[in-house]
């Protein structure tokens, strides 16, 4: 497995990490717990030494199925988890929106810690804004877990600039991270030119668009109500039938290299910069494979350029979250 470092920091960890929310949360019914563990163990075989997951992600079982499945790796693979939202832990329910006062940060982490079985968080990502708390406040307490010993590195999810440029002046961010793929490179705009400026790295989410650029769903797809692309407006049945265009797209691209199209999406955002690592989620052995199997698909700048060119040409619709989230996302 090739390695990359999160932009200017010394954190390195392989081209492709695994997003482990699917396992537990989001998309219908949680995997068997022991398939998800063995399926993130294999991962660790394969290469991958990057995990993202998320206090909220279930909550709490996410990170539990995370610490029991990599601690027999302690010390080579690196977690990822977040904070951010106000959750009961008798419970096990969000109890209210989004929560970044430094002493809740703080009691996050202690309980990550102990759920993850680490004595130090690898990244730390805020996993949204809280506007009601000064992101200068948020980076301090970050900064003061890395000064403790509990957190080696700060991140951020869905940030805008200026949120990040007053964070990284306090406490430096090693990475960022946000939804992009061939689906959705509103990044391109402004998040990556000021990511590679401040020598930031890069996770995007998504990167197969909810699994849309593996070319397994068509205009007739449809989603049961437990999973939450039910309600996501570009996935809606009337949505579908233009976003298929790019599906193909994708399609003819991995036809012309004999790879599939999940890999042709991987590829193409590794080629964007030597600094993204994405991290695609699955809870299939078949697909986890597939997926690593992008890194050694190679892109040159003219065929970046014809993908670009071809899916801007494109009429796609449907916004990428339901209107409650991106409120929540201050989006």
């Amino acid at each position: 497995m090739q390695k990359r470092k999160l932009g200017k920091s010394d954190l390195e960890v392989s081209a492709l990490g695994l997003g482990c929310m699917s396992m537990s949360f989001a998309y219908g019914p949680a995997g068997d717990k022991k398939d998800m563990i063995a399926l993130i163990r294999k991962a660790v075989e394969l290469g991958v030494t990057l995990f993202d997951t998320a206090e909220v992600y279930g909550p709490f079982v996410n990170e539990e199925l995370v610490g029991e499945a990599l601690a027999p790796f302690k010390g080579k693979v690196v977690i990822a988890t977040k904070f951010g939202f106000d959750l009961n832990p008798v419970t096990v329910q969000r109890t209210g929106g989004v929560n970044s006062r430094p002493e809740h940060i703080k009691g996050v982490a202690e309980a990550a810690l102990k759920r993850l079985k680490v004595d130090a968080i690898d990244l730390f990502y805020q996993h949204r804004v809280d506007p009601s708390v000064p992101i200068e406040d948020v980076a301090g307490a970050v900064k003061e877990l890395i000064a403790a010993g509990k957190v080696k590195h700060f991140g951020l999810s869905e940030p805008g600039i200026q949120t990040i440029r007053r964070a990284h002046a306090i406490q430096p961010v090693t990475a960022v991270q946000s939804e992009y793929s061939l689906w959705w490179r509103e990044p391109e705009t402004e998040l990556l030119p000021t990511l590679e400026e401040l020598g930031i790295g890069f996770v995007p989410f998504s990167p197969l668009g909810a699994g849309f650029l593996t070319g397994k769903m068509d205009e007739n797809t449809r989603f049961d109500s437990s999973d939450f692309r039910s309600q996501v407006p570009r996935f809606s049945p009337d949505a579908l039938k233009a976003n298929v265009a790019l599906v193909a797209l994708v399609r003819e691209v991995a036809d012309s290299k004999a790879v599939t199209p999940a890999q042709i999406a991987l590829a193409w955002l590794l080629a964007k910069a030597p600094w993204i690592v994405p991290i695609p989620g699955t809870t299939k052995l078949h697909r986890l494979e597939e997926n690593l199997g992008a890194t050694a698909v190679q892109l040159a700048s003219d065929d970046l350029q014809w993908i670009e060119a071809a899916a801007s040409g494109l009429h796609l619709e449907g916004a990428r979250l339901p209107e409650y989230a991106l409120k929540m996302a201050g989006l």
